[in-house]
């Protein structure tokens, strides 16, 4: 049998965090969450971190720090959080997981600079359905971008009504991907009144945030005559904390460097 992998979960005390550690429960591979942190005075610690996610004590309490021995981790938590679990993870020569979206300039340049010395898996998404469509969607834009056809792209997320950043970051690594491979400069936030007709160089962002939806994008290509639909859609939370398992057993004796889930699927 494999030996189980050492897992810290930051932002345990969340939905995400909480799925995480039920995931790695249930895996087929073998996990031994070894610490499950959460922000200092968190009104969770103390509590035993496998039942706050609804299962059998781990003995292990949500602390606001760890020392023992760890190969992984993985962070949910907020954007605010992951400079410091970055500090602590390279001064302990720890792998990072990184989940959380919204990171501001400061965070993606304390990543970069981590990744020197680590191994640091950043995605805008942890869901493998929507890495792949990710690839698909690269694809398409690059067919149209060859034939040399107008094709307008309009971007539509719906989300959670819990959820702060908006467009999510996935819609926005969607729409680098089509910028990146048909050349658009411009982006519309929703539209209202006469803002004319559409440019082709434009492409369209639509965010809707209702109920408990854990997560849907649709992308739209729009042609003369026929149009062409991406769309992935989450059932739960735990095709992101799935995700996040796999990137952090991909990470397992990496050279230090930034990896993205590109590199777990092997595109």
């Amino acid at each position: 049998m494999a030996e189980p992998i050492r897992l810290v979960v930051h932002g345990a005390a969340g939905r995400m965090g909480q799925r995480v550690i039920a995931c790695a429960a249930a895996d087929a591979h073998p996990w031994q969450l070894v610490a499950a942190i959460e922000r200092p005075g968190h009104p969770r610690a103390g509590v035993d971190a496998g039942t706050l996610a609804g299962l059998s004590p781990a003995g292990v309490a949500v602390a606001d720090g760890w020392s023992c021995p760890a190969d992984v981790v993985i962070d949910f938590s907020l954007p605010e959080a992951v400079p410091g679990i970055i500090a602590s993870c390279v001064a302990k020569q720890v792998p990072l997981v990184v989940a959380t979206t919204g990171l501001d300039v400061p965070a993606r340049e304390a990543l970069a600079a981590a990744a020197k010395q680590i191994a640091v898996l950043q995605s805008p998404s942890m869901s493998l359905a929507v890495n792949i469509a990710m690839d698909l969607v690269g694809r398409a834009g690059g067919l149209v971008k060859r034939v040399g056809t107008r094709a307008d792209v309009e971007i539509l997320e719906v989300h959670h009504r819990h959820k702060e950043d908006s467009p999510s970051g996935t819609a926005l690594k969607f729409g680098q991907i089509v910028q990146d491979a048909m050349g658009q400069t411009k982006a519309a936030h929703g539209r209202e009144g006469r803002p004319g007709a559409r440019p082709a160089d434009e492409i369209g962002y639509h965010a809707v945030r209702a109920g408990d939806n854990p997560g849907e994008h649709t992308i739209l290509f729009g042609l003369e005559g026929e149009s062409l639909s991406v769309n992935v859609r989450a059932t739960s939370r735990d095709c992101y904390a799935q995700g996040a398992l796999a990137a952090a057993a991909f990470l397992i004796g990496k050279p230090a460097g930034l990896y993205s889930m590109r590199d777990v699927l092997g595109l």
